[in-house]
């Protein structure tokens, strides 16, 4: 769990889907039910992001949907999985031990046994390998806070972002804190030293937009 424990993170729940394939519906659904609830939630869930999910639960729902979707796995089932993980903390349940799928069944080696089988059929025991699920996470998330290209050199403005204050457009970098480096005496070089994310076009469109006009 080692390559876990570096990773601190917050995702909403549109970012949750796209990076674990579950419909935000499912995830509601799954949340209302009391089967999987996000690592850090609002009690009225009506407010808006009342839903935030940690690198953690980004983890633990592609695994949940590897058995769900991929190995064919019913709901009731891993229902009943959770259950039978009930002693494990909530974080460690769909993570903290290697699970394997017969027949569209979880199956899990218990401490101190011998790797899992199906004794009557000796049907190969399929793993979800947590590691790969692990590492592609991590490059899910990378590519996931990549700018669009399309967005370099300009300015935009979002409620949600900054106050609706004027940002580079795919960053939340104020356009008025570069103007302000600017008027400080630094050079596009020194600006973009400060903001690794900006490039020389982002800081020549910051120091054009008219504050002023805009507001």
């Amino acid at each position: 769990m080692s390559a876990l424990q570096n990773v601190v993170a917050a995702f909403s729940e549109e970012q949750t889907s796209r990076l674990t394939g579950i419909t935000s519906t499912q995830l509601r659904y799954w949340d209302r039910q009391g089967f999987y609830s996000p690592n850090y939630a609002e009690q009225n869930r009506r407010v808006a992001f009342s839903r935030v999910y940690s690198f953690l639960d980004i983890v633990s729902l592609r695994v949940l949907n590897l058995l769900r979707n991929q190995f064919g796995v019913s709901l009731q089932h891993l229902r009943e999985v959770k259950v039978k993980l009930g002693k494990l903390a909530d974080e460690d349940r769909w993570i903290g031990t290697r699970l394997w799928v017969v027949k569209r069944k979880v199956v899990w080696q218990e401490p101190g046994t011998d790797l899992p089988q199906e004794i009557i059929s000796g049907q190969y025991i399929l793993p979800v390998v947590l590691e790969a699920v692990i590492v592609d996470t991590q490059n899910n998330v990378a590519k996931l806070n990549q700018r669009d290209k399309a967005k370099i050199g300009h300015i935009e403005r979002n409620r949600f972002i900054n106050h609706n204050a004027p940002v580079v457009a795919g960053t939340r970098i104020p356009v008025q804190a570069i103007k302000q480096f600017a008027a400080a005496g630094y050079s596009h070089k020194q600006i973009i030293k400060e903001y690794p994310d900006l490039t020389e076009e982002d800081v020549k469109a910051a120091l054009a937009y008219d504050l002023r006009s805009a507001a």
